[in-house]
């Protein structure tokens, strides 16, 4: 590579860097920030926000709104003495005690690297965007067998929109991160707005004032429509800058194993998973609206396509993530003097999302209490009593190969 071709990228790196922190953007800092901060604070509802698997992770159980928080602090220093060690103070309102621990992680092999036990057969179907039928050209279809093999496709993933998960490990000196080993989790009446300080031996002291609480839940209506499509709707959640959605389902094999699977996003493009599964900051969501690959605050519905329920006849379940505001802060302020030295200690932010899921399927009834079923199960659903929809076979091998984090 040329000497001129890596200032270029080394500059277009730099440039990136500084338009993710909004309230730096104007000016570039003169060193730091020493430490990093990140908060994500998310609403979970509809079938999501049931008791077992994550609904539990986060209290869960039976209609009830959950929410989610996760805490992350990055430090281009160690410890001053001892083992690192970091603590956030909140408000009374956030109900999690006098603190929380940010706990230092060994690294450890991540889950989901391998596929347990059989490998998955069958294709994956994929189909994107709004509207009654799905367009010419679709699905794409992709043979899983050659997945399993470690044969992944090109473009089955965004691209375009990078996980952003702000300090880990590899990014930093000495790391921190919440929930962690200590049995706390934000809780359904966990509110943020208040100060907030977060102390440690590896970091500067941080101190905030948090305005904004978690988003209002999702609440949906799923309706079959005479071709087959489904009339996905919603009502409109108050700051709100985009909202996405998606739909995971399959037909089985004759010997009850998993054939097909489909997935579906609202996307007008082919953009699945990446960050899109993320956190987005305002600025983010508000390019990928005019790209399409959002749909707008304004929107409250789109049509799930006749061709994608027909190819998951078995099981469908879908879910719908309205993205929302973002808080920045940092210490110390831009000085007023441009030529003045402005050696940043450190910077925070806290993203917000609300997202639900739902089951489109017979029989499943309102399993979320806040995300509706077909229109055309209502009274079916209320006449016996809830169904196990979960597929006999391969399902759970093919969810962690498919979907494992970090594709």
């Amino acid at each position: 590579m040329q000497k001129s071709t890596r200032i270029v990228i080394c500059a277009a790196l730099g440039a990136t860097a500084l338009a993710a922190l909004p309230s730096l953007a104007q000016r570039a800092p003169t060193s730091g920030p020493v430490a990093r901060y990140d908060m994500r604070a998310g609403t979970l509802s509809g079938f999501g926000a049931m008791g077992g698997g994550m609904g539990m992770m986060f209290g869960g159980g039976g209609n009830k709104v959950q929410h989610e928080l996760y805490l992350r602090l990055g430090s281009s220093r160690g410890p001053d003495k001892g083992g690192p060690k970091a603590d956030h103070f909140m408000p009374p309102s956030a109900k999690l005690g006098k603190s929380v621990a940010l706990v230092t992680p060994t690294l450890e092999k991540q889950p989901m690297d391998e596929f347990p036990g059989e490998r998955p057969r069958g294709r994956l179907l994929i189909f994107w965007g709004c509207g009654e039928h799905a367009p010419k050209g679709q699905p794409v279809v992709i043979d899983f067998a050659k997945i399993a093999a470690g044969q992944m496709p090109a473009g089955i993933w965004s691209s375009t929109v990078i996980r952003d998960w702000g300090p880990s490990q590899t990014n930093s000196k000495t790391f921190g991160r919440w929930p962690a080993e200590d049995g706390k989790y934000a809780k359904a009446d966990t509110s943020l707005p208040g100060p907030h300080r977060v102390a440690g031996n590896y970091s500067p002291e941080m101190s905030f004032t948090l305005a904004k609480d978690f988003m209002a839940p999702l609440r949906t209506r799923n309706a079959e429509q005479a071709s087959g499509a489904a009339l996905l709707s919603w009502g409109a959640v108050a700051e709100a800058t985009g909202y996405l959605a998606t739909l995971f389902g399959g037909r089985m094999s004759p010997d009850g194993k998993m054939g097909d699977m489909v997935m579906w996003t609202s996307s007008a493009g082919r953009q699945f998973g990446g960050g899109l599964g993320d956190w987005l900051s305002p600025g983010q969501v508000a390019t990928l609206v005019k790209e399409r690959t959002v749909m707008p605050p304004a929107t409250t519905s789109c049509l799930v396509p006749a061709e994608v329920r027909k190819a998951a006849p078995d099981f469908r379940m879908g879910t719908l993530t309205a993205f929302g505001p973002q808080e920045d802060f940092s210490f110390p302020p831009r000085p007023a003097d441009p030529k003045a030295a402005w050696n940043l200690e450190w910077t925070a932010r806290i993203r917000h999302r609300s997202t639900t899921t739902w089951m489109d399927m017979p029989g499943m009834g309102d399993m979320g209490g806040m995300s509706g079923m077909s229109e055309r199960d209502d009274d079916d659903a209320r006449a016996q009593p809830q169904q196990n929809c979960k597929p006999k076979g391969g399902l759970g091998g093919l969810v962690r190969g498919v979907l494992k984090p970090g594709c």
